[in-house]
């Protein structure tokens, strides 16, 4: 039987702006162009995983301007029933700043994202053949008693520490599949073993212990989201009972594709 992708964390509304190149400190651009669309490491995660064909589940927190983004994932096929709305703070919320290269920098208010407690796995019976996905954008407290809960009942437990914080390595002693990029991976230092960290190497595809997937030529038009989707279609693979090798190479070209288009997500509901 296939496992569910369960995916705790972080939901935000991007505010992306398009520049030619990014400010120098002190300096002022102007944008060519600016959008609203449904961000934060979690939701791209789960929308990801859902995109990649499995059943999922998302908890985390919005605030009364969340509606939308809730629908939004609805849209997407993620089960959002245990996500919990808060009404004296607002949904989590990131501005994202892209230059003609595709490349961005990206600043985080965290909102309900804060009010994350990992009592919303109750109605969850977490079984052996699920993937219980964390990221880094939750309180460390949290992380950690998910991924306690989640490891005594036999699933496989992927994080995604990002953004980076040295401080919450010990959460990292409870995974199965650690992933990283190529900085983050030389931050870790040896916290895990090689096998169970898998590193994205952008252009140069990816590698999981021994194993590698070479990513397709491609010219990116925006790397916003593309290691949130390599993440979400690594849990989904590895949930529907894929291969460590095939759920890699399908992460990869769905990093990839992802790197095509503008943004993490594109609203699929009003």
């Amino acid at each position: 039987m296939m496992g569910r992708v369960i995916v705790v964390g972080s939901l935000n509304i991007d505010t992306v702006l398009r520049v030619a190149r990014h400010p120098r400190p002190g300096e002022t651009v102007h944008a060519l162009g600016a959008e609203s669309v449904p961000g934060g490491k979690g939701g791209n995660q789960a929308a990801a995983a859902a995109d990649a064909g499995a059943e999922t589940v998302f908890i985390g927190a919005v605030g009364d301007d969340g509606a939308r983004y809730l629908r939004h994932l609805q849209a997407c096929g993620v089960d959002v029933s245990g996500v919990q709305r808060c009404t004296d703070i607002g949904t989590g919320a990131a501005s994202v700043v892209v230059d003609d290269r595709g490349e961005n920098s990206i600043i985080v208010v965290e909102g309900a994202n804060g009010r994350v407690r990992a009592a919303q796995l109750d109605a969850l019976d977490l079984r052996e053949g699920d993937v219980v996905s964390l990221q880094f954008e939750l309180p460390d407290a949290v992380n950690a008693e998910v991924a306690a809960r989640a490891s005594r009942r036999g699933a496989t437990v992927l994080i995604n520490p990002s953004p980076w914080r040295e401080s919450r390595t010990d959460v990292l002693a409870l995974a199965d599949v650690v992933i990283v990029n190529e900085i983050e991976a030389e931050q870790l230092g040896d916290v895990v073993s090689a096998d169970v960290l898998c590193i994205t190497a952008g252009g140069a595809g990816a590698r999981w212990g021994d194993l590698s997937a070479a990513a397709p030529r491609i010219e990116p038009v925006d790397t916003t989201g593309a290691g949130d989707r390599f993440a979400g279609t690594l849990a989904a693979m590895l949930a529907r009972g894929s291969t460590r090798q095939e759920a890699l190479e399908h992460a990869v070209a769905a990093a990839s594709e992802a790197c095509l288009r503008h943004g993490a997500q594109q609203w699929r509901s009003v």
